[in-house]
Parts: structure tokens; sequence; C-alpha cells
């Protein structure tokens, strides 16, 4: 296990993606308030592909680093956080 990675931590490319798709999935500033905070507490997460769902999202990401985000009812791989 380690710790998730610091919102600026991750390679910029990796960080665009996440601005595209917090953008196109239209995620309000509640939700990512909760992310913040989830994030902000360094929760472990496992070096394999995980998720963490919101209700309105889950956030996916493998090892330290989050990857994408997926709207409610989106199927999610590895491990629930």
């Amino acid at each position: 296990m380690s710790k998730i990675a610091n919102w600026g931590d991750p390679p910029p490319r990796v960080r665009q993606h996440l601005i595209d798709r917090m953008r196109d999935r239209a995620i309000s500033l509640s939700d990512l308030n909760q992310l913040r905070l989830w994030m902000d507490s360094q929760p472990d997460v496992p070096e394999q592909d995980w998720f963490k769902d919101f209700g309105s999202f889950k956030i996916c990401g493998r090892g330290p680093y989050p990857k994408t985000f997926l709207l409610r009812g989106q199927p999610a791989t590895g491990e629930a956080l």
C-alpha cells in the first residue's frame, strides 16, 4: 500500500486529463470538495487499480496516482476503497 499522491504530483499530462474529465463529467464544486477532503486525509491506496465511489462520481487510479473520473453508473475496475 502507498499513500495517494498530492493533487500536484501526477505528471502534467495525467493532471490535465483529470481536469478535462472533471469538466466533461460536470463534477460539482461540492463533489470536488468531498474529493479534496478525502485526498487531504492521505488515504492508503493499493499499487494496482483502485477506485473510490463518491456517489455522484468515481475517481479511479493506479498506485498513488488518480487516473480518471467516471460518472455514477459507469463500471469501475480494481479494488473499491
